[in-house]
């Protein structure tokens, strides 16, 4: 027997407000977060639909142990991007997702539809949600939002969302957590929404299976690196194995790397404790009282991907995009195509790699969209691209620009950013993480399995919703324990049958809207061989790639076009999902005998 909850449906078109229980073969099957958001979007959008008309819709979501869990609590901004359509989920931690779900009651999602008139906030206490205006907050950046509810955790968009850049985020804490890639913020932006305030308090409670489980994260591999350095080390590591973006993914290692990494940090900074408390998830180091230093995402798009080795100035760059709510990583990317794009004489404006004054002048345009440049970058690299040319200076996956970790370092991970399906993200499957340092080459065997448990279950946990550097922790039984302890009845074998639901769902919306084997292909960028570092002259084999995507789909059970066949949707229990506007194929590797989703 699962426990029940509910949807909270705002339409802001007409202001109405209204709540519905979530039908309970769906809690069943999708869990919460990722699941249940991937159902109700599919169910729920046209395929075709613009992801900034009214009709698209915008979920934010809590899952059934949101407030429980050690570490950074999460919630999932869920809808169709603006930057891809393809689905979307973005995850943020910090104080907001737990007030969110105290504020919620027995909802699990709040779903947002419509555009208002005029701008307005959304207010969520006691399982209830009121609308007022926000015309005096419109033009405010994050932090400015933030302070005007000191009473309350806010989730909103700043300059960025209100004018449309298509990778602005939801921010919160005052702009030091983001709901980040793809757009979430534009969406919310288009919808006129300037704010989400929770007023409720955090859940409490499950105190005895916290500090177990809290106790086995801060002495798991993640824990331990999570309370030596956060994700700052990511800089240092990626730099090591040859695999840092640097100056627009031209080379793998950054001779400045030391100066924007975790030794620079120690250095000058000092590490904020957490009273009483020994998990180390919300980790950061301060340098100010007012400051603190940015997470690995930041230093690496801005610093080594722009060329940039000045800490001080990194951090910079990051707390502007992090003011104006829109995504460091796409925004680093912009800006070195815009470089690489001017050394290519494709502009008439002189760029250059390490001017931290020309970068910051031109993430400010971009986030008013001030310039005929600025508005073509707030379209995406590939929008850009599409105005002026260049389209393969910046690797790109489904519209989304690729983060953090260069392949042609770790060839498995092409594969996992190729079939992620948000576009180029390297949260769905991180093999990078052992492939470089392995020793060997893996089989095409390993790759695939790898990147296929590592996407299944990632899909499960963030259904939960639960902080993905939780799963050494989570990973014998993916938080079944958990769940019969908030009153939910899930078997560990149907958590892992869940993650391959739900990420064959993702697949079934993507290909309802056009998405084919020709989205996951290879970026031309990483067919170029990469300069420096112990990965110097690697480079990725259309060929050899073509072979292990094919070996990928064969595994999925999708056919040569990528689609998931008949078979695969009856072991999954999907069969009814799928609408007429679906085809399904009858069997693997063919396009014959294909029935649409009502057949």
């Amino acid at each position: 027997m699962t426990r029940t909850a509910r949807i909270l449906r705002v339409d802001l078109s007409d202001g109405s407000i209204s709540s519905r229980p979530i039908p309970t073969a769906w809690l069943e099957k999708f869990v919460g977060g990722k699941g249940l958001g991937a159902r109700y979007l599919y169910e729920e959008l046209d395929p075709g639909t613009d992801p900034l008309s009214p009709e698209n819709v915008l979920l934010f979501a809590v899952g059934p142990l949101t407030g429980y869990t050690p570490g950074e609590q999460r919630y999932a901004a869920i809808t169709k991007s603006p930057l891809t359509g393809a689905f979307l989920d973005s995850y943020s931690g910090g104080s907001f997702p737990g007030r969110l779900a105290g504020s919620l009651g027995d909802h699990l999602l709040l779903a947002v539809t419509g555009e208002a008139e005029r701008p307005v906030v959304l207010s969520v206490a006691d399982g209830e949600a009121t609308l007022e205006s926000a015309d005096d907050l419109w033009g405010a950046d994050a932090e400015m939002t933030a302070e005007r509810f000191p009473d309350a955790a806010v989730a909103c968009v700043g300059q960025a969302g209100e004018n449309g850049v298509r990778y602005a985020t939801i921010a919160s804490d005052g702009g030091e957590h983001h709901a980040g890639r793809g757009g979430a913020g534009t969406v919310m932006g288009a919808k006129k929404l300037k704010a989400v305030v929770a007023r409720g308090s955090a859940p409490e409670g499950l105190t005895e299976i916290r500090e177990r489980y809290g106790e086995a994260f801060a002495e798991s591999d993640a824990g331990r690196w999570l309370a030596a350095s956060d994700t700052l080390e990511t800089v240092d590591f990626a730099d090591q194995v040859g695999v840092l973006p640097t100056r627009g993914w031209q080379e793998g290692r950054f001779e400045g790397a030391e100066e924007i990494g975790i030794e620079r940090v120690r250095e000058t900074a000092h590490v904020r404790e957490r009273p009483d408390d020994p998990v180390p998830g919300g980790f950061r180091v301060e340098v100010d009282d007012d400051e603190s230093v940015p997470r690995g995402s930041t230093p690496i798009a801005l610093g080594a991907g722009l060329g940039i080795d000045d800490f001080d100035a990194v951090a910079t760059l990051g707390a502007i995009c992090d003011r104006l709510a829109m995504d460091v990583i796409s925004a680093g990317n912009a800006v070195a195509w815009a470089v690489r794009a001017s050394q290519e004489g494709l502009l008439e404006r002189d760029l250059a790699f390490g001017d931290e004054t020309a970068a910051r002048t031109l993430i400010e345009e971009i986030a008013h969209r001030s310039t005929p440049l600025g508005d073509a970058l707030a379209k995406g690299v590939e929008g850009a691209a599409e105005q002026y040319g260049g389209e393969e200076l910046i690797p790109t996956v489904k519209g989304m620009d690729l983060s953090s970790y260069d392949p042609r370092g770790a060839e498995t991970m092409a594969l996992a950013y190729a079939t992620s399906d948000r576009g180029a993200c390297h949260r769905r499957a991180r093999p990078v993480e052992v492939e470089p340092v392995c020793g060997r080459e893996w089989s095409s065997d390993e790759q695939v399995t790898t990147v296929i448990e590592e996407q299944n279950r990632r899909a499960v946990l963030w259904s939960l919703i639960a902080d993905d550097f939780l799963e050494d922790v989570l990973r014998a039984d993916l938080g079944a324990e958990w769940l019969a302890a908030v009153g939910y009845d899930h078997e560990p074998e149907d958590l892992a049958l869940a993650g391959e639901r739900i990420w064959t769902l993702v697949r079934l919306f993507n290909v309802r809207d056009g998405f084919s084997r020709a989205d996951d292909e290879l970026p031309a960028a990483l067919t170029v061989p990469l300069e420096g570092g112990p990965s110097e002259g690697n480079a990725i084999d259309p060929a050899e790639f073509e072979t292990l995507l094919e070996a990928y789909y064969a595994r999925r059970g999708w056919d040569e076009s990528g689609r998931p066949t008949r078979q695969l949707l009856e072991r999954l229990d999907l069969v009814d999902v799928p609408d007429e506007e679906t085809t399904v194929p009858q069997v693997p590797g063919t396009s014959s005998g294909e029935v649409s989703g009502d057949d």
